[in-house]
């Protein structure tokens, strides 16, 4: 796969995500769709903000890529009336690279750093004091003769966003005001979203191809969005006026996206899985070579969706093919395997790089043991 060939149904931006994302973003929390805890707390901790005439605590937005951080992060700037300066933490590599955002800062302005995680050391260090107390120390020469010279900074607002919260060290972590995790929206969350984004660009859909769409949509309004694209994309050139299920069906049919939201990549895995290792263990580096990818595409892009869906197990010993995945297929699981096999298998490494389930840690043991 190669890097411009970005599936269908990844959660990353794209080029032209960006541009209709821009469009069909809310503009305000009452506009929001899901996250009902987290835009409740956000809610109350804005208005009691504005009601104290003070800017907002820091904000630390965790969870998968494609569920809202960013767009959250534009709605706390718009709901304290405050302008917005985007950054992120790559860009970040030195101290001086933070400070010179953080001077710049005019009082109130929302500073918003996505992929937090990835500053560096020496700017985390610098931001804590920038949090804290609205100062940072500015280091002027080098060796025994450098002096700091302070810098006041107005008040400001953080938002960072993070799909890795268990990177981050904890003297940053805790100097956040308010941690908000997105989860996974359901289907019917995810249907709110298409009509929204429907009546936006202006397209007829009925009821059920929302529900077509959103159930192939990973939980992922950025999927979602993308996939309802492809779909308009269909019936402008078939000549459909009205889009119902049996057209988004076979648009996305065409896009090879199945009705559980798997697309070649996630199958191929699975089959070769079943097929070629009798449903594992198998290591990273074999099923890679087997379905023709590299390990880190396999690895970062198919396994989270396939191990959230129950679907495929990472055991100590290599990846499982679990029963809902033969089931998927089409096929039935040998009674041998699924005997070796314990209940409620679905583990996943710790700090998940994408989906951020918890490993089963105690399950894996158990799987190593009746393998061996």
């Amino acid at each position: 796969m190669t890097d411009q060939e970005q599936p269908l149904v990844s959660p990353a931006v794209d080029p032209e995500d960006r541009a209709v994302e821009a469009a069909l973003r809310p503009k305000n929390l009452d506009d929001f769709v899901g996250q009902a805890r987290v835009r409740r707390q956000l809610s109350l901790v804005l208005e009691a903000s504005r009601m104290r005439g003070r800017s907002a605590d820091h904000v630390l937005l965790s969870g998968p890529p494609g569920l809202g951080k960013t767009t959250l992060a534009m709605i706390i700037a718009a709901e304290m009336n405050a302008p917005l300066r985007i950054s992120s933490g790559p860009a970040i590599q030195h101290a001086g690279d933070l400070a010179a955002i953080l001077s710049s800062l005019t009082e109130g302005e929302v500073l918003f750093l996505d992929e937090i995680h990835r500053m560096s050391r020496p700017a985390e260090e610098m931001l804590y004091m920038a949090m804290e107390d609205f100062r940072v120390d500015i280091i002027v020469g080098k060796g025994p003769g450098a002096t700091a010279i302070p810098l006041d900074l107005p008040p400001f607002t953080l938002v960072g966003a993070t799909t890795r919260a268990g990177l981050l060290p904890g003297p940053l972590r805790d100097r956040f005001g308010f941690t908000g995790h997105l989860e996974f929206y359901s289907t019917a969350e995810l249907e709110l979203v298409l009509r929204r984004s429907a009546m936006m660009m202006d397209m007829r859909v009925n009821s059920a191809a929302f529900a077509e769409v959103a159930g192939r949509s990973r939980g992922t309004p950025r999927i979602a969005n993308r996939l309802l694209r492809r779909v308009r994309d269909w019936a402008l050139v078939h000549g459909v006026d009205v889009i119902d299920a049996r057209c988004a069906g076979s648009a996305l049919d065409m896009y090879e996206v199945d009705a559980k939201g798997l697309d070649r990549l996630d199958r191929s895995v699975l089959t070769a899985l079943v097929t070629k290792f009798n449903g594992g263990p198998v290591g990273l580096s074999t099923l890679a070579i087997a379905v023709g990818e590299e390990p880190e595409t396999v690895e970062t892009v198919a396994e989270p969706y396939l191990v959230r869906e129950g679907m495929l197990g990472r055991t100590p010993r290599g990846r499982i093919a679990t029963a809902a995945a033969w089931e998927h297929l089409g096929l039935v699981m040998p009674a041998s395997i699924a005997a070796a096999m314990p209940e409620g298998l679905f583990p996943v490494y710790e700090d998940d790089p994408v989906s951020g389930v918890e490993t089963a840690l105690g399950s894996e043991t158990e799987w190593s043991r009746n393998s061996g």
